[in-house]
């Protein structure tokens, strides 16, 4: 299956914001982005960019593409099933993304990152209702129970990440008990409380030309 397989804190240097993508590293000091706020490459410091509306759409693409880590022609699908639900496209486009399971794993500090909150997934790590789900993609249902199966509660990625997850930001729309090491995922999350900075309006106006 296809993947990027490159640097990490280039993508996050390309879409100038952290993407969160290696975990606490971006928390620290450590951050690239912190050290070179500027696109990579070798041109990457130059002082004029011009900013066509096509660039701008096509960069909050990208950046909430690489923020999910999800492949184009994955990310064009649920655009499309974003567009055909009630409701404001982005919106939706935004609460499906974030009701992934592998998306939920990390909000609830299971996992450093989304990159291994999918790997846990893959590896059958995670129980939804107690029962093992292996698809990073399944739709987390309001009600749902998420949790590390039995034999993966003691796994040393998952104790670390639970002691660290306090330092990440935290969403109203989960509830999770670090003692228990389960979460709930409690509500459907409305646009205000996604704690996501994209202008999701331009992803839109891309697609619908």
């Amino acid at each position: 299956m296809a993947r990027y397989t490159g640097p990490k804190c280039k993508l996050c240097r390309r879409e100038g914001t952290k993407l969160f993508l290696k975990g606490d590293r971006c928390y620290s000091d450590r951050c690239a982005l912190e050290k070179r706020n500027y696109p990579p490459g070798e041109h990457g410091r130059m002082r004029y960019r011009r900013r066509s509306n096509y660039r701008l759409q096509l960069r909050e693409k990208q950046k909430l593409r690489r923020l999910y880590q999800l492949l184009e022609c994955k990310f064009h699908n649920y655009f499309k099933k974003a567009d055909s639900m009630k409701g404001v496209t982005g919106d939706n486009l935004l609460i499906l993304l974030e009701t992934r399971l592998d998306n939920l794993v990390y909000r609830m500090g299971f996992s450093p990152s989304r990159a291994l909150a999918r790997q846990l997934v893959l590896h059958n790590h995670i129980e939804v209702n107690g029962k093992k789900v292996n698809i990073p993609s399944y739709q987390v249902k309001v009600g749902d129970r998420i949790a590390p199966r039995k034999k993966s509660r003691n796994m040393l990625v998952i104790d670390e990440s639970l002691k660290t997850s306090g330092s990440r930001e935290t969403v109203p729309y989960i509830s999770v008990d670090v003692s228990k090491k389960e979460g709930v995922y409690v509500e459907e999350p409305t646009r205000d409380i996604i704690p996501v900075p994209i202008s999701e309006n331009l992803i839109v106006e891309l697609y619908s030309k």
